[in-house]
């Protein structure tokens, strides 16, 4: 659970104070309030905050010194300042000075709690960035890196599935990294000494598939002049990976069936079967359910391949995921091209937060290795990223052909982000609400719909 963010407002008037403490607390944040600058400068010294709200006029003590008097003391806190029309001159050398935004008088509540949030963003945005330019990386497991509650409940399923010798199928996007969790799992396996065999079964001809997967005899086609092992047979004692199996003619499926079910093969133009002993992970981005209604994929293949299925999450349900992988693709561009290029500024990492990456974990890391050799500075700005990220909007998402039967609805777009906000939050709906810039009841009506029940 996320504990809620504390706001300290500063103002001398008594009934501000209050009438701020309540709007602020029924937008889920926590306050507390001083009288005057020497009242804020004593509650900073004893409890930790995320945001300061202080009036600009103040007796003892303006809020103009306050600001200055927080950057010296306490420079990674955010502060707002409100103030009077007739003050903007001073305002504007608060800002000057390093407060986070200001605010006209009388404040319109809406827009405060929105400019709020946005500097305890910033506030948590340039920590992270701060930790990760100092603290050493995680040591991915079989190369997955993942912080995040959706990708540490995966990777605390990766153990078991290795050690149960059934087949395991690797479900998620195109650029998850199915390949990353496959070999996670032939690592941490009976196995892991033995040889790691991945085919792609999309990107290899149909009519030699059946050869590359179960090998030929000699003279079993024209150009078989000579006879030759199939992946099972190389595989042997080890991991055979069969990438992008939804692609798999249907020929084969009855063939690849019989592999997993019996263990044995039978290669091209022979009649007899050779026995097989190898570990076999499938993976690919399609519902292979919905394909099998659809008469595209066989059922029992595919409760025979799913023993064991495990899902990877988008990287844009990864919530804080992606500074840490952008980080260490950061790093690794850098160090291969020479680059003294150290981290990420506060801007491009809010603009890596708000992208949707369709793309996935392999766009996040081509984007960073442009920016690598883009930047001339040694952190990452905005501007060295790809434009589609520097105006802060993703690609339409892939919905198939224009076919206006296939063409989802808005509800269904709607829906999709909102289960993706709620994986990323780890189901907390309160959170989920302020990420989606919507109220809770809102939130709560459209879960009673139907959005994300799988979460609760």
């Amino acid at each position: 659970m996320t504990s809620q963010a504390r706001v300290l407002i500063v103002d001398d008037e008594l009934e501000m104070c209050a009438m701020l403490e309540s709007a602020l607390e029924a937008e889920g944040l926590q306050t507390s309030s001083a009288n005057g600058m020497d009242g804020a400068l004593q509650l900073l010294g004893q409890h930790d905050f995320d945001a300061v709200l202080t009036d600009l006029r103040m007796a003892g003590g303006s809020g103009l010194e306050l600001t200055r008097q927080i950057l010296r003391r306490r420079p990674g806190i955010p502060v707002v300042v409100m103030t009077a029309f007739g003050d903007m001159p001073t305002a504007i050398e608060a800002m000057r000075a390093g407060a986070y935004d200001f605010q006209p008088k009388p404040v319109e509540l809406d827009h405060l709690v929105l400019v709020l949030r946005r500097a305890i963003e910033h506030k948590r945005l340039t920590g992270e960035l701060r930790l990760l330019r100092t603290r050493a990386l995680p040591q991915p497991r079989g190369g997955i890196v993942g912080r995040s509650p959706a990708m540490q409940r995966l990777l605390a399923l990766v153990p078991k599935a290795a050690q149960a010798d059934v087949p395991v199928l690797i479900t998620g996007e195109t650029g998850t990294g199915k390949e990353l969790l496959a070999r996670a799992v032939h690592e941490q396996s009976d196995v892991m000494d033995g040889p790691f065999v991945a085919v792609n079964c999309a990107a290899i001809p149909h009519e030699l598939l059946e050869s590359e997967l179960f090998g030929h005899v000699r003279g079993a086609f024209t150009d078989a002049r000579t006879a030759r092992d199939g992946l099972f047979v190389k595989a042997s004692q080890g991991t055979l990976f069969l990438d992008e199996v939804g692609d798999l003619p249907q020929l084969l499926q009855p063939k690849l069936l019989r592999a997993l079910q019996e263990r044995r093969i039978r290669p091209v133009g022979s009649d007899r079967e050779v026995g097989v002993r190898c570990r076999v992970v499938a993976a690919t981005n399609r519902d292979l359910q919905a394909a099998a209604q659809e008469g595209l994929f066989r059922l029992d293949l595919y409760y025979r391949l799913a023993v064991i299925r495990l899902g990877l999450p988008p990287l844009s349900a990864r919530g804080g995921d992606i500074l840490l992988l952008a980080q260490l693709f950061l790093d690794r561009a850098a160090a291969r091209t020479g680059r003294g290029v150290a981290g990420l500024s506060t801007p491009a990492a809010r603009a890596l937060l708000a992208y949707d990456w369709p793309g996935n974990v392999r766009e996040l890391e081509n984007a960073l290795e442009r920016a690598v050799a883009m930047t001339e500075h040694d952190r990452i700005l905005i501007e060295d990223l790809p434009e589609e990220l520097r105006r802060g909007l993703s690609r339409p998402p892939v919905i198939g052909d224009d076919n206006p039967a296939d063409l989802p609805t808005l509800a269904a777009l709607e829906d999709r982000h909102i289960r993706r906000v709620l994986v990323a939050v780890d189901g907390n709906k309160a959170q989920a609400a302020r990420v989606l810039g919507i109220d809770r009841r809102t939130l709560y009506r459209k879960l009673d719909r139907g959005v994300g029940q799988e979460l609760e």
